[in-house]
């Protein structure tokens, strides 16, 4: 795909996916609670392919979860304690993976899942629930916080149907606890008794009760257009629909970080307005720390190298597990414009440049959605090439649409 600015300020209305976060969510939520309306859902391939796996679930016995981790994690967790016997799989780079944490905890519980190929990675065969506990006894279980938040996730949701609820202790340093917080919150929307006290989970056995929602619009979405407005002309700005101030979603940092790239944001009442304010001179190189918020990095690396405004970057660790290894997928994009994302001390990466140019370069994708969206922003600044643009497709299909709206020209690339 060959991407071009027409020149001028940016402006306009973008229309945001909902978030799939909460999407997925809500999701293995309804299905235990057998009932209830969500509003909003998005039609990214993450969250219409968990709504067709739970659909089928019943008269399946081999499930694809594709290239989506939420799936893959939550469908584990959801047909272990519905006793559900089959197998489930996913893609090539699903299947490389880690799910040890999950399944080792699932086991623990009760749930009788191995593995088929490789120990500790998909696929996996799930053959139902049987626990010997006493009947009315937590099911204590401890695992790692530092690991993927969908895990802890997963074990939250399905909680209520363990032999007496459950206790989750999170040992060590604690990653992603926004997200934690979310599942938590949709938790008690649903019915369920579920209090957080430090790293002490602990949900009472129960139901959940049938329950409607809205689902909010996409903040991870939100940041390429935070990206676009900081790379655009002077006077930049859009309207975001649907987003809220008070978010249940981790990634409304981007407010926050993007005031470092001169963009404000104004929240409305049921919308944010996002304007390009002048750069302030940069004193010194901040530190911004990504373990609460990792699906920003990449947003947030392209665009410091762009503007030339270093940024040292921390809590990367699970980038390497995601889609494809997206440090080294960042730093090999990058250096293509003049850009660099270096370690400059453990765990601590610099995103920065020298002569950082955009002229007709072509962008890999690495099968990762968000490296295609996190590139594309660039075209502000020169003609651009994307590798395999359909990847959005995984959590903002209509993304091509929407920039092509907003003025930009997109054609078949030579």
């Amino acid at each position: 795909m060959y991407l071009t600015w027409t020149g001028g300020p940016l402006s306009g209305i973008a229309q945001l996916p909902a978030s799939k976060s909460e999407a997925n969510r809500a999701l293995i939520l309804q299905a235990l609670a057998g009932g209830g309306t969500l509003d909003n859902l998005s039609d990214a391939n993450d969250t219409q392919l968990m709504q067709r796996l739970l659909a089928i679930a019943p008269n399946a016995t081999e499930l694809s979860a594709e290239d989506a981790g939420t799936v893959m994690r939550f469908l584990t967790a959801y047909l272990s304690v519905t006793n559900w016997r089959g197998r489930l799989t996913g893609t090539a780079r699903m299947q490389e993976r880690p799910i040890a944490v999950l399944v080792d905890a699932l086991q623990q519980a009760g749930a009788s899942i191995s593995y088929l190929t490789n120990k500790g990675y998909p696929p996996l065969e799930i053959g139902g629930f049987t626990s010997t506990k006493t009947t009315g006894a937590l099911t204590e279980l401890a695992v790692r916080g530092d690991i993927s938040s969908q895990y802890i996730s997963a074990l939250l949701m399905v909680g209520p149907y363990l032999p007496g609820g459950l206790r989750l202790t999170l040992t060590g340093h604690v990653g992603s606890r926004p997200y934690i917080n979310m599942t938590v919150a949709l938790m008690q929307l649903f019915g369920a008794n579920c209090v957080a006290e430090g790293d002490m989970l602990t949900v009472q056995a129960g139901t959940y009760s049938p329950t409607n929602y809205t689902i909010e619009s996409d903040w991870s979405a939100a940041s390429y257009w935070y990206s676009l407005v900081a790379m655009g002309p002077a006077g930049s700005e859009i309207m975001l629909p649907r987003l809220r101030r008070k978010s249940l979603q981790g990634d409304q940092a981007i407010a926050e970080i993007m005031t470092h790239f001169g963009v404000e944001t104004s929240f409305l009442p049921n919308a944010v307005h996002l304007k390009q304010q002048p750069l302030a001179p940069q004193s010194e190189i901040q530190t911004l720390d990504f373990t609460d918020c990792p699906d920003l990095a990449q947003t947030v690396a392209v665009v410091a190298a762009a503007l030339a405004r270093p940024v040292d970057m921390t809590g990367l660790e699970s980038l390497r597990i995601k889609e494809t290894d997206r440090i080294a997928a960042l730093q090999t994009e990058l250096a293509k414009f003049g850009g660099d994302l270096r370690e400059v001390a453990a765990g601590r990466f610099r995103a920065e440049s020298t002569d950082f140019a955009v002229d007709n370069q072509t962008v890999a994708t690495y099968h990762d959605h968000r490296m295609a969206m996190a590139f594309a922003p660039l075209a502000m600044r020169g003609p651009l090439n994307i590798e395999a643009p359909t990847v959005v497709r995984k959590s903002y299909p209509q993304f091509w649409k929407e920039l092509t709206k907003s003025g930009f020209v997109i054609s078949e690339a030579d």
